[in-house]
């Protein structure tokens, strides 16, 4: 029987009939319109793509997606997204979260969906805010943050989403940007060869209960001096001039500039997303503007066995090993009779 050969597909393909409901201006838009080019680049049928999702405002894309999909309930999107994926290893299982939904009710499943390495693609739109629910503030809200549930500031320290990702023993993990389509298009590619949970963060604005939150790093005047787009095997270089980079100073990251102090492009650390020791990717995670620009790109990206990988090999070895081949073995094995 010859292989099945794959259709091509435009954007176009993956969107659905249903009316878009997010906010004019929200930053769910662009990163659906970003997935959707991604997709029909990936090389996978478009039946053979699951979208699951959990409660919030990023959980409606399932029904922007002309694709199987399924909206759960709040914080389950993992319990959902591994099981399809465990029961139909074949599909490309995109699983979309928001900050609310992935690490407060849903953090076990987080972390553990994480741990546990199902070859899924988890995208986490994180805008620092609860939008669904109308303006609470999140789990990543910024301290001294002002929200209808923190009216004199918030004063809980937020995660960093790569950190739970890397102290969850996590091999993927990128950055992106709501508006940096390009980038992310080039994320989910990388994401989806990934054999693994690939998780991607993207910082997105919310117009209504967070607006601007991240307009200070992507402000197009300022937009190079203050971001970094790292890529594997090449120096960690930035600016509108790309004359500014990362170099190790001891244990810590120093900003330079090329050419000045002694500093030359050789002094530029190389990334490296395939290195399994998380140390400098966790210092790349960490960077905040003013002191670093901060990363973006695919910050982590390391080979290791997918639990769907592991499964397989272990029921190969375990029916190898058994006795019992067929339902025959298991009704005639032990005591019998024969009835007369």
């Amino acid at each position: 029987m010859g292989q099945i050969e794959t259709k091509k597909y435009t954007p176009k393909d993956f969107k659905s009939d249903q009316e878009i409901r997010w906010c004019a201006g929200c930053g769910d838009t662009a990163i659906l319109n970003s997935v959707q080019k991604a997709m029909a680049q990936l090389g996978h049928n478009k039946e053979d793509y699951a979208v699951i999702s959990g409660i919030g405002c990023s959980s409606r894309f399932p029904y922007y997606m002309n694709t199987y999909g399924f909206h759960g309930i709040h914080g389950r999107a993992g319990a959902l997204a591994s099981g399809v994926k465990i029961a139909n290893p074949k599909l490309s299982v995109w699983q979309i979260t928001g900050d609310g939904d992935a690490m407060a009710i849903g953090g076990n499943h987080f972390i553990h969906e994480i741990r546990r390495n199902i070859d899924v693609n988890l995208l986490l739109f994180n805008n620092e805010i609860y939008g669904l629910t109308k303006g609470q503030y999140s789990p990543t809200s910024k301290v001294g943050q002002v929200t209808k549930t923190s009216p004199y500031g918030n004063i809980d320290n937020p995660f960093n989403p790569g950190e739970l990702v890397i102290g969850s023993q996590g091999k993927f993990f990128a950055r992106g940007v709501d508006i940096l389509l390009n980038l992310n298009i080039d994320i989910f590619k990388l994401a989806d060869a990934h054999k693994g949970t690939s998780v991607v963060e993207i910082l997105q604005n919310c117009v209504i209960y967070n607006d601007g939150s991240f307009a200070h790093l992507t402000g197009k005047e300022f937009r190079e001096d203050r971001l970094i787009t790292l890529e594997h095997g090449k120096p960690m270089v930035f600016g509108a001039d790309k004359n500014k980079g990362l170099k190790l100073k001891g244990f810590d990251l120093e900003v330079v500039t090329i050419g000045e102090n002694g500093n030359t492009i050789d002094d530029i650390i190389v990334h490296d997303a395939k290195n399994p020791d998380p140390s400098l990717h966790l210092k790349l995670i960490n960077m905040q503007y003013p002191k670093y620009p901060v990363a973006l790109g695919v910050i982590r990206d390391v080979d290791a066995p997918s639990y769907n990988d592991l499964m397989d090999e272990s029921i190969k070895e375990t029916v190898a090993k058994s006795k019992f081949k067929c339902l025959d073995d298991i009704l005639y094995s032990g005591n019998t009779w024969e009835v007369k």
